[in-house]
């Protein structure tokens, strides 16, 4: 595993500390830290643009100590996680988390990850996101870690295989979505539709909030 360059270093510093005030009382700066650096290590890995690795990598940590405090039963971490999980995290699984979060705000905590992260989001994911109303700007690639899974109480697979994770406990189901990568704009919507309207059948069988 390749060293933090020197530069992040600073960065990677601060971000911790804000990551730790708000975490206070649950997580030691200790585990922040090394949380945020090892999310860092995970996305320098496969990222094809490094300029705001910093920054993701801080979003990655969040997401991964929400889900850790969800898991460990923290105060304030009720709200039910849905977590997505394809081959990429670069299509399906961007997605319909994006189209979840969208449609279900304040309701459910989501995230999505890919059992082998590509370097950037497919083409005319971010697109057909916009055309639904949903925000692409947080969309980016993340590798899928244990604290994301533990903390999930619904497991979506999207074509992951026996890659895909297995948690006892968890609400599991599978969607068998074609694959966006490289097809064009109007097979991508389709497919944006077809998610959709998995989305609506899960909404429906949600507890009411």
């Amino acid at each position: 595993m390749s060293a933090v360059p020197t530069p992040a270093l600073p960065r990677l510093a601060a971000g911790a500390a804000r990551l730790a005030t708000r975490h206070a009382g649950r997580f030691g700066v200790e585990t922040v830290r090394s949380l945020l650096t090892d999310s860092y290590r995970r996305l320098a890995e496969t990222a094809s643009v490094t300029t705001h690795l910093v920054v993701l990598a801080e979003r990655l940590t969040t997401e991964r100590l929400d889900a850790l405090a969800h898991a460990h039963g923290a105060p304030g971490s009720g709200l039910p996680r849905v977590l997505f999980v394809c081959s990429h995290n670069a299509g399906r699984s961007q997605l319909a988390a994006a189209l979840l979060q969208h449609r279900a705000p304040g309701q459910v905590a989501v995230s999505s990850a890919g059992t082998h992260p590509a370097p950037e989001i497919e083409p005319h994911i971010e697109r057909v996101m916009s055309e639904a109303g949903a925000d692409p700007t947080a969309a980016f690639p993340k590798p899928l870690t244990d604290e994301v899974v533990s903390g999930a109480d619904i497991v979506i697979t999207m074509g992951c295989g026996d890659a895909c994770p297995i948690v006892p406990g968890r609400r599991y189901l599978d969607w068998p979505v074609p694959d966006p990568d490289g097809a064009p704009i109007n097979v991508v919507r389709e497919i944006r539709d077809v998610i959709n309207a998995r989305i609506t059948e899960l909404l429906a069988s949600l507890p009411s909030t």
